[in-house]
């Protein structure tokens, strides 16, 4: 029993600091059942890192039964082949092995971290195939659950950032299915049942729609037997199109303002973005690095609260996605001066996408994206995140190597053009939380 603790000791506590340069090699092939598979053998540490990722996100939803991809994804760990939810935790934690998973409005993921050694390595990947492969649903814990997320909801419904973040997609969006992966309503989930649950993963955890990443202490034909094993499971059959249409642009700028009883005003505005591989996602990147992505030293850092003092602080980004993800600037102000930081951040916004940023911005944040690279792929789970991204989106085999050469070759002219060509300030979608102004 201590030897187990130790290990788990070691699992949760150390990093790959020595994966941080590049040159990672990436191995790539495809299962007989169609599903890709990403690897990276590293046997510096005796872990094995693995995730596998669906064309199962919010996206999928519909209106009437929005949240359904989420609940999907929630039960799938909540009982599966024939054992409980208490049984899997239990089994997991005597392995010392860690679930988990993520998502969004593209994919759902299951992620499984464990020790690499036969005895309990095996024992995790069994467990882990029987959640991906068999999972129950049952009535008791879709019961359980569906209350849980109604009640967040609920809360959700009162708190300014959430009414502020599903008001932004749904005006940024509309009808698009990025607009509906916000949606989630105490009623769209009370609506959802069993049968929906088990017609949703059967139709969107195909395995010839998935991607599996493995990052870690396994050799190549082990690496292949675990991919073979998690995909064998999986529903099959005729594939559904993961395609979505494409996002339609602000015909005119918007603005939505929601009453609210808090002192602070919650500020979003944005456009539809970029996708990811996109040919301008390097100098959008390194301009938005400069804008509002570069923490202190950003403009509209320096506009607002340095100059100004009318925020704490403020953000810029991009989110790229299957189709146009948002590009999105935030922050709060006091709500008696919510108008007055708007036309700042506007302003500031105007004027770097008509002149574009200066050639010492543009060295500052070459030299600082760059230096500050290593930080990105320092551990196992990092370099996973990557390795999904990476097969989800199909990028290329050397995104991770290419990285630092393409940031350094952006140009002032090419950040500016980028940012003019992509976003129109006169067109945003605004949403104000809490404001004095009518």
């Amino acid at each position: 029993m201590a030897t187990t603790k130790r290990c788990v000791a070691f699992l949760f506590g150390i990093v790959m600091a020595s994966t941080a340069s590049a040159g990672l090699p990436i191995q790539h092939w495809v299962t007989t059942t169609g599903i890709e598979v990403y690897f990276v053998e590293n046997h510096e540490l005796p872990i094995l890192d693995l995730a596998v990722n669906f064309p199962a996100g919010s996206s999928r939803d519909s209106r009437d039964k929005a949240g359904l991809a989420g609940l999907t994804h929630a039960l799938l760990s909540q009982g599966a082949g024939g054992l409980s939810d208490e049984e899997i935790s239990r089994r997991m934690a005597d392995l010392g092995a860690v679930l988990g998973g993520e998502m969004d409005q593209d994919r759902a993921a299951l992620t499984l971290r464990t020790l690499s050694s036969p005895r309990e390595s095996s024992a995790a990947l069994e467990l882990f195939a029987k959640i991906l492969q068999q999972p129950e649903f049952s009535p008791e814990v879709l019961e359980r659950e569906r209350a849980r997320m109604i009640s967040g909801l609920q809360e959700a419904d009162t708190q300014p950032a959430s009414i502020a973040n599903k008001a932004f997609y749904a005006s940024l969006y509309g009808d698009h299915p990025y607009g509906i992966a916000n949606a989630s309503t105490p009623q769209s989930v009370s609506a959802i049942g069993r049968e929906d649950l088990l017609q949703f993963y059967q139709t969107h955890y195909r395995s010839d729609g998935a991607v599996i990443a493995l990052m870690g202490d396994v050799s190549r034909d082990m690496a292949v037997r675990i991919a073979a094993t998690l995909a064998a499971g999986l529903p099959g059959g005729t594939r559904i199109s993961a395609s979505l249409p494409a996002v339609t642009y602000p015909a005119a700028a918007q603005t939505v303002r929601i009453p609210h009883p808090a002192s602070q005003s919650h500020i979003l505005l944005g456009y539809p973005g970029v996708r990811r591989g996109d040919k301008d996602y390097f100098p959008l990147y390194v301009g938005n690095y400069i804008l509002g992505g570069g923490g202190f030293v950003s403009r509209l850092t320096e506009e607002v609260r340095e100059k100004r003092g009318l925020a704490y602080s403020v953000y810029s980004y991009f989110m790229p996605l299957s189709a146009l993800g948002p590009f999105q600037i935030g922050l709060q102000t006091k709500r008696e001066q919510a108008d007055e930081t708007l036309t700042v951040v506007q302003n500031t916004l105007a004027k770097f996408i008509k002149e574009g940023p200066t050639a010492g911005e543009m060295k500052a944040a070459r030299d600082n994206v760059i230096g500050g690279f290593p930080l990105r792929i320092d551990s196992n789970a990092k370099i996973l995140s990557y390795l999904s991204v990476i097969g989800f989106y199909h990028l290329p085999l050397t995104y991770l190597d290419d990285f630092n050469r393409e940031i350094a070759k952006v140009t002032a002219t090419q950040v500016r053009d980028a940012f003019a060509r992509r976003i129109d300030p006169d067109k945003m979608v605004v949403v104000i939380v809490g404001s004095d102004s009518k």
